[in-house]
């Protein structure tokens, strides 16, 4: 008997170092490559160029009078500036608070309030939020906030030139004094009930898992990511930016939120060669009307990350985009965030099936939710990981840390998955989203994966939803391909005889949209609630709703 438990053994030692070093390593190492590149605001950085500018931001930081562990929020969706404060508060150890672009007035005052920032950086505004408006909306209840800096306008410019007061030996001694195990970043993750939780990293959490998923996609010097997903994300501040600034690679902007066009013109602008999304992202780039006047066969490699890969769209990205290295990554906020990814030499049946192996120097173990024993290999239980990734716990909110990570430093991830034979992971689903029918146990995701080898689907979710019967009976919310018709009837006939009868959905909802969060993660419990509504259905005695 084998069980679901792997490690990732290494060569290669972690890094000991402060993220403020290690980027001093590299603009010392190649000094004139380029280092950042933001396309809508016309703004190209070499590593000396950029490394200048994070200290000057980083000294202003100090002309503040901002000490190591204070913290500080940043509300902006993807620009230059991020970058930089990102690596400027990591110089001088103070702890960046990621604020969520599409955050309103309460979110914003209870993340503010919560991690205690005594500054908060934002745009002015983005789409339809007027983001100053809603600050001075909320800055009477919040009683650590001290200053509000606004990007493109004098506030900030004054924040870069108190610079001129504080010397670069002052600088260079905080920085000395700090520990790559201090706190540098709070995430906030979003609950699908109760408040969001703050899990804060620390230096070695993420530009560790940073450096090694530039490993896995084999970055060097050379390379040039395109990073369409937002920052305030794991994946774009740490997939993104840290996998770059650790192999002196080019960390490249296309807009300041997705936009399918201006992503595809920027990987041909500037001859990327590697370009990062979640599933919906790659759909909408390859269904671009456009698409095809793109030059694209820069493309090498990518990461296709945030919620399951659809097989179908993994091959088009693999064939039609020229990604033949592309990699599937698997994680959460909490572990920094990847815990398992596929690599260029795995097969594409791999890394289209499965979210790779664990990541080195990192364990994983699959175990029965209801015993915690780890089960045998290619039986589905909730996936733990253990290591260097895992987040020091949850900004001042013990309890809920001891929730998650239990007294062996395991963090139980909510997410339920099968290890096969070779130690390869497959997420089958979360442990809240599956679905019990007359006592089958069915998973979404099996059913949406042989959902999008219909011709005429562009997209597919699939949901549980109350039923007086069976308990939950499955339905399919669908995405429709441009220019095609599709019938409930017609859906249905093309499942028969292929998957089980009790694994085709009852009820299809037709839709041009799935409601999801800014990082385009589908929010199925929305879903669900849309659907009770609609349908008026009822639940089975005993059975929940929500």
């Amino acid at each position: 008997m084998t069980l679901s438990y792997a490690n990732g053994p290494s060569t290669q030692p972690l890094l000991g170092e402060t993220i403020g070093e290690n980027l001093e390593r590299a603009a010392a190492r190649v000094p004139d490559n380029l280092a950042l590149v933001s396309r809508h605001q016309n703004r190209r950085y070499t590593y000396a160029e950029f490394n200048a500018a994070v200290d000057e931001v980083a000294r202003g930081l100090l002309a503040l009078g901002f000490e190591a562990g204070d913290r500080i929020g940043i509300w902006s969706p993807n620009n230059a500036e991020w970058v930089l404060v990102q690596y400027a508060t990591a110089k001088v150890g103070v702890i960046l608070v990621n604020i969520n672009p599409a955050y309103r007035t309460s979110e914003l005052a209870y993340a503010l309030n919560q991690s205690g920032c005594r500054m908060l950086i934002a745009a002015q505004s983005f789409k339809t939020s007027n983001y100053e408006a809603m600050i001075e909306e909320v800055r009477p209840d919040l009683a650590a906030l001290e200053k509000v800096i606004l990007i493109g306008t004098p506030s900030w410019d004054e924040l870069v030139g108190g610079a001129a007061s504080v010397s670069h030996g002052a600088l260079r001694e905080r920085s000395a004094a700090l520990q790559f195990d201090d706190p540098i970043n709070i995430q906030y993750t979003s609950g699908t009930t109760g408040f969001p939780k703050g899990a804060t990293l620390s230096h070695h959490n993420i530009l560790n898992n940073g450096y090694f998923i530039g490993e896995a996609c084999r970055y060097t010097e050379a390379d040039r990511v395109c990073i369409p997903v937002p920052f305030y994300h794991c994946f774009g501040m740490v997939l993104g930016n840290l996998a770059c600034t650790t192999h002196g690679a080019a960390i490249v902007i296309p807009e300041a939120g997705f936009e399918p066009k201006a992503t595809l013109e920027a990987v041909a602008a500037e001859g990327c060669t590697s370009l990062y999304g979640v599933p919906t992202m790659f759909i909408a780039e390859l269904d671009h009307p456009d698409f095809e006047t793109f030059e694209l066969s820069t493309l090498r490699t990518g990461i296709m990350a945030g919620s399951p890969c659809p097989v179908e769209v993994m091959k088009q990205v693999v064939s039609r985009m020229h990604m033949e290295e592309v990699t599937i990554a698997y994680g959460m906020t909490e572990t920094s965030p990847v815990s398992t990814q596929t690599v260029p030499e795995d097969s594409l049946d791999h890394r289209v099936s499965t979210v790779g192996r664990v990541h080195p120097h990192v364990e994983v173990k699959i175990t029965d939710p209801e015993t915690g024993r780890v089960v045998e290999r290619g039986v589905a239980g909730e996936l733990c990981t253990r290591g260097y990734s895992v987040m020091t716990g949850y900004w001042n909110d013990p309890e809920r840390t001891a929730e998650s990570i239990d007294a062996a430093g395991w963090m139980h991830t909510g997410d339920l998955a099968t290890m096969d034979a070779d130690g390869y992971v497959n997420i089958v689903g979360r442990i809240k989203d599956m679905i019990i029918r007359g006592g089958e146990n069915l998973y979404p995701r099996e059913i949406e994966e042989f959902l999008y080898t219909h011709p005429d689907v562009s997209d597919v979710q699939v949901i549980g939803v109350p039923d007086v019967k069976y308990g939950e009976e499955l339905m399919a919310w669908v995405k429709v391909r441009e220019g095609a018709t599709l019938t409930e009837d017609a859906l249905k006939e093309f499942c028969k005889g292929k998957i089980a009868h009790y694994k085709v959905p009852r009820y299809v909802k037709f839709t041009d949209e799935f409601p999801m969060t800014v990082t385009g993660k589908i929010q199925k419990f929305k879903m669900r609630e849309q659907a009770v509504e609609e349908l008026g259905l009822q639940a089975a005695a005993g059975t929940q709703t929500a």
